[in-house]
């Protein structure tokens, strides 16, 4: 066999256990969000700014901080990512704010239903530990139904700063591997996709 035969061989080689080193590492994030002890929580894409402006309305998405351009191309990068690790449905649940419902819609892994569970309580920092019990409750009871479905619940910094104890950044996702009553146990952090 000549040289040039060699390279080409050995190239395919390198190539093939490269690419069945990605499937292991996708298939492995697909397998956990399959099994009835992991979640997957998402803060929002970028909406600059901080908070919401004052009087802001939920049923009106003009009166709140939303996505900019980049945050709607995160989404969609989030969610074509999660589809290339196996995710291809979920069952997607988001906060009433617009910038997480876009966030989710965006994604497209599925239908988006809003969870009073994920709604934001920065304008009350009082109610963190109250509305961390309602998502943990909320995960629990989720967890009776899910099957196979991954589970994807798209919310805000400050629930997910409550539920793990770690500032997260727009776009970021973690893998959350929680017990029969909804409360974590163990978690990923995975920095945003691009």
């Amino acid at each position: 066999m000549n040289l040039r035969f060699q390279k080409f061989f050995g190239l395919c080689f390198a190539l093939t256990c490269a690419i069945s080193a990605t499937t292991a590492q996708a298939s492995e994030l697909s397998d956990k969000l399959q099994s009835v002890d992991h979640v997957l929580l998402m803060r929002h894409t970028l909406a600059p700014g901080v908070g919401d402006p004052a009087n802001y309305s939920l049923s009106d998405c003009k009166t709140q901080r939303n996505l900019s351009d980049e945050g709607r191309k995160q989404a969609v990068a989030v969610g074509n990512w999660l589809k290339k690790q196996g995710v291809t449905t979920a069952d997607m649940q988001s906060s009433a704010w617009c910038r997480c419902k876009d966030t989710a819609e965006l994604m497209k892994l599925g239908r988006v239903t809003i969870e009073p569970a994920l709604a934001s309580f920065f304008d009350d920092m009082a109610q963190a530990k109250t509305h961390n019990q309602k998502l943990e409750k909320f995960i629990a009871e989720k967890l009776k139904t899910k099957g196979k479905q991954a589970l994807v619940l798209v919310t805000h910094h400050v629930n997910i700063y409550e539920f793990m104890g770690e500032n997260v950044a727009s776009g970021d996702l973690v893998l959350a591997k929680v017990d029969a009553n909804g409360k974590m146990s163990a978690y990923q952090l995975i920095d945003r996709p691009n």
